[in-house]
């Protein structure tokens, strides 16, 4: 883990940059304040900046470990603002580790995770959420989120927090120029600009933490539960939804004993389903477990989607599963077997009418579940958020929040908007502890 110890450190860092395995290609990464010696014993000569040249890579007796690319990106025009040389050889395993001992052996140490961004981070390469959205395009699971990552990249999430900050700041230099005056010396005018101010600030904080909500699904996604009786349908969906027999499926109740995952794409978002045991009473103790652990699942879900047999309708037993989801937990109903139940497909006020064994009406439950979970775009203008962003945001509302209710007293209207003002810098990085620091780049992967 990267920690506070670590930020202040100036040393040379190295690191396999590539992915395990074997490659065509394998890259050695290494940083620092001044590589001018390593970078002469290891390639024979330092190249010339930025520009790719075909050296031999040396080992301590002067033999070849490979030959190869070396690029040179001197201080302060690099990835970390420090000296970089990234080595770029053939792509087995034995070869790289030679390598990097090599750079090891010259003086560097190995690189923590994530260690060589927060070294750019530090430096002024990029904020905090650029950083990460780095590494959320590593870890991008759709085309969508990766476009939104690469605009975290290029800071427009950033711009978006940096116009907040500004009209806050504006706000709170108002409110600090009235304190050293009473009360009735403050003139109407002042008042009318400062209730203009705080509505406009609002207004745009809430279309932040909307578009943030919206890049928190791409990244993370959503989880969904297929729930409901045995022979519902539940697995057969599952397999419609994914596109593949992923679930197996018969005519026998209770076939699904134990949860089944499958990730699938919906517009670009992700959605982690899990196909569940048909709920009912049961004498059957490992029937019985799998019913506690859908349950159990239930209650994590961010949508529970009840399958219901079409051909019976909506039974006691549906109500009493609908009864006992969890207060808050919303829910999709889903009612399947449309073709034998004689029902047209489609929406209506009861829920999706749909089948499984043909398709019909997969596309209405597609729109349904986007609905659902809050999608309301196709992703363009959309930035990747994560949680903690989205932590911050919220504290940043209801810091607000409170300096609306405390405008009459303008001390602590004041002091509201300054600690709205400190959550929203925290996003950036600009006001953030170093134990904060070190659990983020600690997730990156190594080598980055």
């Amino acid at each position: 883990m990267v920690g506070s110890a670590s930020v202040t450190r100036s040393d040379t860092i190295a690191a396999i940059a590539t992915a395990p395995g074997r490659a065509g290609i394998g890259v050695v990464r290494v940083s620092g304040k001044d590589l001018s010696v390593l970078v002469e014993r290891l390639c024979g000569a330092v190249p010339s900046p930025r520009l790719a040249v075909l050296r031999n890579f040396h080992d301590g007796d002067g033999g070849v470990i490979d030959q190869g690319l070396a690029l040179y990106f001197p201080a302060p025009q690099s990835y970390t603002g420090e000296d970089v040389l990234e080595l770029q050889g053939h792509g087995g395993p034995v070869v790289l580790q030679r390598l990097l001992k090599r750079c090891l052996a010259l003086g560097a140490r190995m690189a923590a995770p994530g260690e060589f961004s927060q070294r750019a981070f530090l430096n002024g390469k990029m904020d905090l959420a650029q950083a990460e959205g780095v590494a959320d395009l590593i870890d991008a699971a759709t085309e969508q989120a990766a476009r939104c990552a690469q605009r975290s990249i290029h800071g427009e999430f950033s711009a978006r927090i940096h116009e907040v900050a500004k009209a806050l700041i504006d706000l709170r230099a108002l409110t600090e120029a009235t304190l050293d005056f009473p009360e009735e010396d403050i003139d109407a005018g002042t008042r009318r600009e400062q209730s203009s101010r705080f509505a406009s600030l609002n207004s745009k904080l809430a279309a932040l933490l909307t578009a943030a909500g919206q890049g928190s699904l791409l990244r993370d996604g959503a989880l969904v539960v297929l729930a409901g009786q045995p022979n519902a349908g539940k697995s057969s969906l599952l397999n419609r939804l994914a596109g593949e027999e992923v679930a197996i499926v018969t005519e026998i109740p209770g076939t699904t004993r134990d949860a089944i995952r499958q990730s699938i794409s919906l517009d670009g978002v992700p959605l982690h389903i899990i196909d569940t045991a048909g709920l009912r009473d049961s004498d059957d103790p490992v029937e019985k477990i799998g019913i506690a652990r859908t349950w159990a699942a239930i209650e994590k879900a961010d949508l529970a989607v009840l399958v219901i047999d079409g051909t019976r309708g909506e039974t006691r037993e549906d109500r009493e599963i609908l009864a006992r989801l969890p207060e808050g937990q919303r829910c999709l109903r889903v009612f399947n077997k449309c073709d034998l139940a004689g029902r047209p497909s489609g929406g209506d006020s009861e829920g999706i009418n749909l089948s499984a064994k043909t398709g019909d009406g997969i596309d209405d439950l597609r729109a349904a579940l986007a609905e659902a979970i809050g999608w309301r775009g196709d992703g363009e203008g959309v930035f990747m958020a994560r949680a903690r962003h989205l932590e911050a945001l919220r504290s940043a509302q209801a810091a607000l929040d409170r300096a609306g209710a405390e405008q009459s007293r303008q001390e602590l209207f004041a002091e509201e908007l300054r600690r709205g003002h400190e959550a929203l810098m925290s996003i950036t990085g600009e006001m953030t502890p170093d134990d904060l620091l070190g659990e983020i780049f600690s997730r990156f992967c190594i080598g980055k």
